[in-house]
């Protein structure tokens, strides 16, 4: 059964962060600090994982996410951050 993963990445250099899913976190952050070439994340490198959270289903990792972009979330996701600096 294929794991999925929801992270919060921090920019400490930018005060930046950035949520998503995957089903490979390790992959997925070298694209985000090192491999990619364009998109919001190259512009705020670099990245470090302050947050993860796994799945069983695609579904249900991609609920969290959106719920993790709300205004409730954002706030969730302030606290972590001032938490993590």
């Amino acid at each position: 059964m294929e794991e999925f993963v929801v992270y919060i990445l921090y920019s400490k250099k930018f005060n930046k962060n950035y949520t998503g899913f995957t089903s490979n976190l390790i992959e997925r952050f070298k694209s985000h600090n090192i491999m990619a070439k364009k998109g919001f994340t190259i512009k705020f490198r670099p990245w470090e994982v302050i947050y993860v959270e796994f799945f069983n289903s695609k579904i249900d990792a991609m609920k969290r996410e959106k719920n993790l972009k709300t205004g409730i979330g954002r706030e969730y996701i302030k606290k972590l951050i001032q938490q993590h600096t």
